[in-house]
């Protein structure tokens, strides 16, 4: 059995919480570390040994308020990874939330969503009160 995926945020790189039992992968934070490649490696490690015993529903949630070139390449990579997998049958829903007062994160999201053809959710964030 696959254990659940923890990669605790820092102030350049994302939270990463991916359970194997609930099928939820989450992704918060801010993504801009040194060696994007270096970070993200252990996380698309996970997932392809994660997608060999999957058959459930996968539920992606990120919430990134900026991420660096090389953080887009591999994000790119991972939903890539999804799209494989859907391709092949499995459901994928990615919700990908967005601060509405920047501009540039709804851009970024919607670039993602051009690439992917599973179901690919732009939510704005509400102001909190």
């Amino acid at each position: 059995m696959l254990h659940k995926l923890y990669i605790e945020k820092t102030r350049g790189t994302p939270e990463v919480v991916f359970d194997p039992e609930q099928n939820t992968l989450i992704l918060r934070g801010q993504s801009y570390p040194e060696n994007a490649f270096k970070f993200y490696e252990p996380v698309l490690e996970w997932i392809n040994q994660y997608f060999v015993q999957c058959n459930s529903p996968v539920f992606v949630e990120i919430k990134l308020s900026y991420i660096n070139t090389s953080s887009s390449k591999c994000i790119m990579m991972l939903l890539e990874k999804f799209e494989e997998e859907f391709q092949k049958g499995l459901e994928v829903r990615l919700n990908w939330y967005y601060d509405e007062e920047n501009e540039s994160e709804l851009e970024c999201a919607e670039e993602f969503k051009e690439d992917v053809n599973f179901t690919f959710n732009i939510i704005p964030l509400q102001e909190e009160v």
